[in-house]
């Protein structure tokens, strides 16, 4: 399958649909919307905006994207990966920020994905994705602190960074209220537990299910959605944001960070995905559905959305097998939406927080975090803890940005490592006999082997040629070069400029096609001369001992 097609998978798999397909993806279709329902709802109240924006979400983006993507079993919606963000962005610059950033990012995909730059998502470092993805997860937990002990802060209480939400915690846990915490711990033990009982109907419906009852039951003083939000059930409505050039640069940063993390989220459950069934997305249509999806979502008053692996693993476990199965979920979502939503309000404040404690503890890959830190490279290791440290302390942006610089300039540091010039070393056979096999060169010739990729890090290395007075030919080795870049080549340039004051010629032995062709676009290639190449080591000290002798 050619996984570069910009072609809906949908259109692919219906060549060969069935009825009784058709019936699978429609049950699969309806569990996986029962699991979404809370999960959309408890990250839309993550995320700072009402719970049936969360539910706008999965609806709009979740249909877009399996109607236009990639994948045959992705499933997409609100993900924990955005909340802090999302959250962040709207204490900022409100809804409209949201909006305007949401609708950048959603542009911003399409072009990756028409420029096929789908591939370059590996380029990202797996210590930068497990830093920030474990980051995020602390983030999650410290902001739902306040609802699972039942705190309430003063008006006015500024909860925008993690830090701000940790100092709040601490300053107002005074006002702990016991009630919350019992439907809080009660919630969290029937989600660790209830898998044990039932893998197919999900453990967060019947936490849910539980707190509404027993909060409603006994009277507990606990607060609910309802206290804290007003409940909807309208269906999701055109809206166009406000748009200057103000508004566009003042969200184009946040544009950008929600783009990169849906790309990486997305393509990342792709991946997972195709493991399970055997199969192949196609990752540039993938980032050109969720752009449309994003555009869609925000449009329609949701929040950015991107691939849920959870939902998506829940999908292939029930045996959904194409998009419809997607577009099923979110049709159900739509009922759910009209006929159930004035229920939402009843649901407790710590079932919410229990749910995302879970959601959190999902995501966080502590088992691979601490494994890294035990078997990686100290340079690894540093890119992963200051990525993670980072996105708790600060944001997410600044997160990829310092992760990816120091990742950058630490395998620029490894790469100059691993390249070197080195000389051959001369005998006298009569001084010493192990080099009685050596073939004899010219005291005229000096012969040097460059190894390694040749780029702006490792190019002082050629500085270290030398000759001596007698030298009239220098032979460079270059069958260990796989790469040279204009730094480099401009170091050789130099490198040819003063040997060609002292009078000696250079004669390049086995260049490999990348340094070759960068050579002879510079000119360099016709300056040495054409004759000066030689294929082999050997050709090359011939036409050196040919040389000397005319």
């Amino acid at each position: 399958m050619n996984t570069d097609k910009l072609k809906p998978m949908l259109f692919s798999t219906l060549k060969h649909y069935s009825i009784k397909q058709l019936g699978t993806d429609v049950v699969s279709g309806l569990i996986v919307a029962i699991i979404a329902l809370p999960l959309s709802i408890a990250l839309a109240l993550a995320s700072g905006v009402g719970p049936e924006e969360g539910l706008y979400t999965a609806i709009v983006a979740g249909f877009i994207i399996s109607f236009l993507g990639g994948s045959r079993v992705q499933i997409a919606g609100p993900t924990a990966a955005f909340a802090t963000i999302v959250a962040g962005i709207i204490a900022k610059n409100g809804m409209d920020g949201m909006m305007m950033a949401t609708i950048i990012a959603g542009i911003i995909l399409i072009l990756l994905g028409l420029f096929r730059l789908g591939g370059l998502i590996k380029f990202i470092p797996y210590t930068i994705t497990t830093g920030f993805t474990s980051g995020i997860a602390v983030t999650i937990v410290i902001g739902q602190l306040k609802d699972f002990f039942g705190l309430k802060y003063p008006e006015g209480t500024v909860t925008i960074e993690t830090i701000d939400k940790i100092k709040a915690f601490a300053a107002n846990f005074f006002t702990f209220n016991p009630y919350a915490f019992v439907i809080g711990l009660i919630s969290l033990a029937i989600l660790i537990l209830w898998p044990k009982v039932s893998e197919k109907i999900p453990g967060s419906l019947i936490a849910v299910i539980a707190g509404i009852l027993i909060v409603r039951l006994t009277g507990m003083n606990v607060n609910t959605i309802g206290d804290l939000y007003t409940i909807s059930s309208r269906l999701p409505s055109l809206h166009f944001p406000h748009i200057t050039m103000t508004g566009i640069s003042a969200a184009l940063p946040d544009g950008f960070t929600i783009a990169i993390l849906a790309a990486i989220e997305s393509l990342l459950s792709c991946v997972v995905a195709d493991s399970m069934i055997n199969s192949h997305h196609r990752s540039n249509m993938e980032l050109i559905a969720q752009g449309c999806g994003n555009i869609g979502s925000a449009l329609f008053g949701g929040i950015p959305a991107t691939g849920a692996i959870a939902r998506t693993a829940a999908n292939i476990k029930n045996g959904g097998r194409t998009p419809v199965a997607g577009m099923v979920h979110s049709v159900v979502l739509v009922l759910v939406l009209v006929m159930l939503m004035p229920y939402a309000a009843l649901i407790p404040m710590p079932t919410i927080a229990a749910i995302l404690f879970m959601v959190a503890y999902n995501m966080c890959q502590w088992r691979t975090f601490v494994h890294l830190c035990k078997t990686a490279p100290k340079s690894d290791i540093l890119v992963l803890v200051t990525t993670f440290i980072l996105t708790v302390v600060f944001d997410l942006v600044i997160a990829i940005e310092i992760g990816m610089l120091f990742a950058v300039l630490l395998f620029m540091k490894r790469m100059s490592e691993e390249s070197g010039v080195t000389g051959w070393k001369y005998f006298d056979p009569d001084e010493d006999p192990d080099g009685m096999n050596l073939r004899p060169i010219p005291a005229q010739v000096r012969v040097y082997e460059i190894y390694g990729p040749m780029f702006f890090g490792s190019s002082g290395q050629i500085d270290t040629m030398n000759f001596r007075k007698e030298t009239k030919v220098i032979i460079i080795r270059m069958r260990g070069v796989p790469a040279l870049d204009a730094t480099a080549m401009h170091s050789l340039e130099q490198f040819y400029e003063r040997c060609s004051e002292k009078g000696i010629t250079l004669v390049f032995s086995h260049v490999n096609e990348q340094p070759l062709n960068t050579m002879q676009k510079g000119g360099f290639f016709d300056k040495v001369g054409g004759e000066n190449f030689r294929p082999h080591i050997d050709d090359a000290i011939d036409w050196a001992t040919e040389l000397i002798k005319k």
